[in-house]
Formats: structure tokens, C-alpha cells, sequence
């Protein structure tokens, strides 16, 4: 409290944690950082020492037992994105989250189709 009795927090609100305190001052994930639209999952491995991964860490790693987008990720955890990438470094550090494989869905026009489409659009 200040000198006029104003409190900084709201009891609502909970309590609030800075981005940065969570990630310990880091922007960056060490190594490759994450596409928006990269899909992570979990890799089975057993976390080794449960004192170093932060609440949010296990969150992440729950959500990502099936595979996840990046994106997705960041607004059901309601972080930043910045930090859910930060954290995923962690635990990717960790072999404890990896990029997923993803399978084509289906098969790619031929490059006629392509072309024509592109020569209809030039038309326009």
C-alpha cells in the first residue's frame, strides 16, 4: 500500500506474475523458436526433477499430451505467446515436448491445376 492506502493489486484479479518473471528475463527460446502454426506434442519422457518446471511448464506439458498448435496452446494456457515459446524451449530442452509429424491431409493439385488457376487470377 501507498501513502493514501491505494492497493496495487485486485483480490479478483489474483495474483499477478510479470511475463518475464516466468521466463526469467528470456525473449527466446534456446535453439529454433516455434512457428505459430508448429504442432507440439509430448514425447512420453518422465520429467526428472519436479522442483525446476514452474506451474506453467507442468500446464504445458498436460495440454500437450496430444498434439497441440502453438497458437492453440497460448490461448488456452492464456499466456503470451512469447512465453509459451520460452517455456515449450524448456521442455523441448528437456526432451520433453517435440515438433510433431504431420501427414498430408490430402494430395496436392497438379501443377496444371495451379497454373491455371494463377493464369486466372492474372486475368482478373
Amino acid at each position: 500500500m501507498n501513502a493514501r492506502g491505494d492497493r496495487w493489486f485486485d483480490r479478483e484479479a489474483g495474483p499477478v506474475v510479470r511475463p518475464y518473471a516466468m521466463t526469467r528475463g528470456r525473449t527466446r527460446p534456446r535453439g529454433e523458436t516455434f512457428d505459430l502454426i508448429a504442432v507440439v506434442e509430448a514425447t512420453g519422457e518422465r520429467p526428472g526433477d519436479r522442483l525446476r518446471y514452474s506451474p506453467e511448464h507442468v500446464r504445458i506439458l498436460r495440454r500437450c499430451a496430444e498434439p497441440v498448435s502453438v497458437v492453440d496452446l497460448a490461448s488456452e494456457i492464456g499466456l503470451p505467446l512469447g512465453v509459451i515459446r520460452v517455456l515449450l524451449g524448456d521442455l523441448r530442452d528437456q526432451g520433453l515436448v517435440a515438433l510433431a509429424a504431420i501427414e498430408p491431409v490430402g494430395d496436392r493439385p497438379n501443377k496444371g491445376v495451379l497454373r491455371e488457376v494463377l493464369n486466372g487470377l492474372r486475368a482478373l
